[in-house]
């Protein structure tokens, strides 16, 4: 648990993960130079309003008259034309950030949606082990909230870093224009400037870090134990399970506020570090317009540019608080897709086409942790269309047996083989889509009775083969007592449907896609009598329809089986059919009394063999 935590959570640096998000950008190239067009005509044009100010001002407020001038005097129409062009720089302005805002948009959404199907698809590739291993609430948060993170940095900080920088730079240029003395002076901030930044990102990026950390903790919490409330409930658990949670919310708030306590730092910084220059400005620079040497409209435009310098700047830290956010959260999707799924094709793998159903167990040893083996040097040999049954004490092997057949798991040792051929060489799509399981925990999708035994695949089967299926298993009989019948809603987990009725809708999902190979979990573990005996004249028909391997508990469900393997501690200590393992008077012999009736002599079954 702890190798594969510390898998999931390994950092990378900024440099790897600003590459690999700009390469999601350069899909969408064409939208982000359309916005940077629109930067690069809107910014200069924009920032010359100031200068259009200053003229203004000058008119009215010449550099050597004694004040404002009388208004016989002034040039009204010069007013105006500046004032004209004023405006037609605004609505330019306007356009351009309404523009810009609608192509970066369509582009994140556009990237959000690729990312989110990346990521799921990826996440679809791992194995069993993979994800028993890592809680649920990790893989959802990594899809949601992780991603919608990193739309930000695409929507807000690429081009909107460029364009604040660009505005920074025109308001320094312009600045040095009309008063380099001034514009020395506001630069003298600066050295101040590049610590605060340099001190922020370091604290700011663990910070997002942590917060990240903390909020697929909770969500992963969240994921499991909604799932299992009726458990909790059962058992009284509320309290206890409600402070687990208040503990992992306490350290997100904690890792909040860290947060959140960074960029309080940062904006008023920055702020501060205006407030001086601005004071600076007016200080010497008033001094200079009273002496003559600057004119009163050079001071507002000073004062103006300031603001546009350091404005911009203060977007900058906003948009540095959300790149932290962004890359913070990068980390985490990066890294899972570069986990590399343990079970993988092959580069020599191939499609089995019409497969046969001969399965083979050659000398395998299989362990979930190292050295503590849960099959151990297991060999044996089912040909096609045989019905074969696994039997034996929790924990001597048997579901890990039908997982290893469909590769959930990957063996230490031996090979497994269908139809001759090593399973390890068979593509992972053609194996698994001529297996069909039935097991005990039935999972149903949120949808309807046909979403379900259909598994959305609408196209491939009709409605027809779906209601087939259904009668073979007898699954109709409940389905047609409500009124929507194969339309009717099936709720999440299939909570409004019996244990019975959700193993029967299994069944008929796993008849519609004609397996090849049926395996059967302790199937009818949660079946009642009645609907256990609806059931036992399908499986009987099943039986023909390909290989079958089954794990039961109940010794009556596999009477009728070809060969029942006995497995102890992960070995195989007796094999044959129902009357010879009886004969044989070993382990079976002993758990068939058990079941049925340990007076021996009572049972006429085995009475008849004696």
């Amino acid at each position: 648990m702890e190798e594969q935590e510390e898998i999931f959570e390994r950092t990378q640096s900024d440099k790897i993960i600003a590459k690999r998000l700009l390469a999601y950008a350069w899909k969408y190239k064409r939208y982000f130079i359309a916005g940077l067009i629109i930067i690069l005509i809107s910014v200069p044009i924009n920032s010359f309003v100031p200068i259009l100010i200053k003229q203004i001002i000058d008119i009215l407020v010449p550099p050597a008259g004694p004040g404002i001038l009388a208004p016989e005097t002034i040039n009204f129409s010069d007013i105006l034309f500046r004032i004209i062009i004023m405006s037609v720089i605004l609505v330019i302005n306007a356009f351009s950030i309404y523009a810009m805002h609608y192509l970066l948009q369509k582009a994140s959404q556009k990237i959000n949606y690729e990312l989110r199907e990346e990521v799921f698809a990826h996440i679809e590739k791992f194995s069993a082990n993979q994800f028993n291993l890592t809680p649920v609430g990790k893989y959802v948060t990594r899809v949601t909230n992780d991603v919608n993170s990193i739309t930000a940095f695409y929507s807000n900080v690429i081009l909107g870093i460029i364009r604040n920088s660009f505005v920074a730079i025109m308001a320094l240029v312009y600045m040095i224009y009309i008063s380099p003395f001034l514009t020395i002076l506001v630069l003298s901030t600066l050295p101040l400037l590049v610590v605060g930044t340099f001190i922020y990102r370091k604290v700011s990026r663990k910070a997002y870090r942590d917060s990240r950390t903390h909020n697929t903790t909770v969500n992963a919490f969240l994921s499991e134990h909604i799932s299992g409330v009726k458990i909790t409930q059962m058992f009284n658990r509320e309290e206890t399970e409600y402070q687990k949670y208040k503990e992992k919310n306490r350290l997100l708030l904690k890792a909040n506020m860290r947060t959140m306590y960074s960029f309080a730092f940062f904006r008023p910084f920055i702020h501060l570090l205006f407030v001086i220059a601005a004071l600076l400005v007016l200080h010497f620079g008033g001094i200079r317009a009273l002496n003559g040497v600057i004119t009163v409209g050079v001071l507002v435009a000073l004062y103006d540019y300031l603001g546009q310098f350091f404005s911009p700047l203060q977007n900058l830290s906003e948009q540095f608080d959300t790149l932290q956010s962004a890359f913070a959260s990068a980390e985490k999707v990066f890294t899972i897709l570069d986990t590399v799924p343990e079970i993988q094709d092959s580069l020599e793998a191939i499609e089995l086409n019409d497969i046969q159903g001969r399965i083979e167990f050659r000398n395998v040893w299989f362990y979930y942790k190292e050295e503590e083996w849960i099959l151990k040097d297991v060999s044996f040999v089912i040909n096609p269309g045989e019905t074969v049954a696994f039997v034996g004490e929790t924990g001597s092997g048997k579901t890990t047996i039908l997982s290893l057949i469909t590769r959930n798991y990957e063996i230490q040792k031996g090979e497994i083989l269908l139809d001759g051929v090593n399973i390890n060489n068979i593509k992972l799509a053609s194996l698994r889509g001529c297996v069909s399981p039935m097991l005990q925990d039935v999972f149903l999708f949120s949808g309807t009775v046909e979403t379900n035994i259909k598994l959305r695949d609408t196209k491939k089967y009709s409605d027809e083969e779906m209601i087939e299926a259904a009668r073979y298993v007898n699954a109709d009989k409940f389905i047609s007592l409500y009124p929507e019948k194969y339309q009717r809603e099936v709720l999440e987990r299939g909570n409004n449907y019996s244990a019975g009725e959700r193993q029967l809708l299994s069944f008929a999902r796993a008849i519609l896609h004609k397996p090849k190979i049926i395996i059967l979990d302790e199937a009818t573990a949660n079946i009642d009598t009645e609907t256990e005996h609806l059931i036992q004249d399908s499986l009987e028909k099943i039986m023909g329809m390909g290989t079958m391997l089954m794990v039961a508990h109940r010794l009556s469900t596999i009477q009728n089986s070809d060969k029942i393997i006995v497995l102890e501690k992960g070995e195989i200590i007796e094999s044959g059919s129902h009357k010879e393992l009886l004969k044989n008077r070993k382990h079976y012999y002993q758990l068939y009394l058990m079941q049925f009736d340990k007076n021996k002599t009572n049972n006429p079954v085995i009475a008849k063999l004696l």
